[in-house]
């Protein structure tokens, strides 16, 4: 049951990045500006992965590995972090949560997409894994059922401001992710590379905030608390669960897709997560019934999974 691991750590995941989601919308509902949604994440989320790679006395090999590669580890942590973060937060003022978490999972796509940028360990550009791209495919029909509904009564601006950055944000967040893993080349653990990829992406939330201070001012004691709160549960817990199940699954590209796939259980959590604390009414039926093929999507990835590594394994017993 290893294989099945990955995709119940990266379910996990989701769910406390659900919580981006439910509190970026909170925040634009307060009147909070985006600016300091994104950078307050990140600055939050430094002391606690500081003291968690410190005590696993991880700081000396973070530090070599940074300074050997130091232009790599600055430009894919801001691809993976930056153009990650703050276009989901910019978008959550033009669009409800519904519209901004179900625009998200087109990383489904995404993360199939992206194989050939990446080489095999024989130096062969990999291919696009057909079967998880099909079955990705089902995943995303599922978010747009649940979208329709709403997007119905959204207007065109909405739907541009609060969509076409997601869609940069879904490229950027698994592109980053695996760059980086390419560059650390399974040198680091996952604590390590979070913790490097926010220090280096560093330089990018001060210009966020000073830009915030200097246009709103300072943020509201809401919004700073409801910034810990997402940098402690999307940030740190969630981040760290889905890069440990990325780099379990990393050699792998149809189970890396399938750990990636994942995400899409976010729409979930979140509609839920509205319902509860946003008051948000029941969804429709149509959306109902996304969520359900979202569930067999997710079943069918799991199920793929399975047989592949299962075919993996007769094929090295025979080999032997």
């Amino acid at each position: 049951m290893q294989q099945v691991k990955e995709i119940a750590i990266g379910i996990l995941a989701a769910f406390f990045f659900g919580f981006t989601f439910i509190f970026n919308h909170s925040m634009e509902l307060e009147g909070g500006s985006w600016l300091w949604s994104a950078s307050l994440r990140y600055f939050f989320m430094l002391p606690f992965l500081v003291a968690i790679v410190w005590m696993r006395g991880g700081f000396k090999p973070l530090t070599e590995e940074v300074r050997q590669a130091p232009v790599p580890w600055l430009s894919w942590s801001f691809v993976g972090f930056v153009l990650f973060y703050a276009p989901l937060t910019f978008a959550a003022a033009f669009g409800p949560g519904w519209l901004v978490s179900g625009t998200w999972q087109f990383t489904i796509i995404a993360g199939v997409l992206l194989a050939p940028l990446f080489l095999t360990s024989t130096g062969v550009r990999h291919k696009i894994p057909l079967i998880s791209l099909a079955i990705s495919a089902v995943i995303l029909i599922g978010i747009l059922l649940i979208q329709i509904p709403q997007a119905n009564t959204a207007s065109l601006q909405t739907i541009l401001l609060g969509v076409l950055p997601v869609i940069v944000a879904a490229f950027a967040y698994p592109l980053g992710n695996r760059k980086m893993m390419e560059v650390c080349n399974g040198r680091l653990d996952t604590f390590q590379r979070v913790l490097g990829m926010t220090i280096a992406s560093m330089p990018a939330w001060i210009i966020m905030a000073i830009w915030a201070l200097l246009t709103v001012g300072l943020p509201t004691g809401s919004q700073v608390f409801q910034c810990l709160l997402v940098a402690v549960s999307s940030g740190v817990i969630a981040t760290t669960l889905f890069f440990i199940a990325t780099d379990r699954a990393r050699t792998d590209q149809g189970k890396l897709a399938a750990v990636e796939a994942t995400q899409s259980t976010e729409v979930l959590f979140v509609m839920a997560g509205e319902m509860l604390l946003l008051g948000i009414v029941l969804p429709s039926s149509i959306a109902l019934a996304g969520v359900g093929v979202i569930i067999v999507g997710m079943v069918m990835h799991s199920y793929h999974t399975m047989l592949v590594a299962k075919r993996i394994h007769l094929e090295d017993i025979e080999s032997s």
